[in-house]
């Protein structure tokens, strides 16, 4: 199982779960956070600082305690599937 926060930059997944209490589950969703969807890390902050996320052609600004709580399914373990 791969989590947001493990991807590397620039390497692309789908999400597969969202694993958070109600109140970060919704506003996740509002963002854009869905099942299915594809996502790509495009940098990270020092330190273990933010993420900066792209889903689509949103992009967002996750803490990596959040990032954590996002379920991957890599595109190379789907393409071999």
């Amino acid at each position: 199982m791969l989590l947001l926060s493990q991807l590397a930059i620039g390497e692309h997944a789908t999400i597969s779960a969202i694993e958070a209490e109600e109140s970060l589950y919704h506003r996740l969703s509002a963002l854009g956070f869905r099942v299915g969807k594809p996502i790509s890390v495009i940098r990270r902050a020092n330190f273990n600082g933010p993420l900066h996320v792209r889903l689509g052609t949103t992009d967002v600004i996750l803490r990596d305690s959040e990032a954590a709580r996002i379920h991957l399914q890599s595109e190379m373990a789907s393409k071999r599937a």
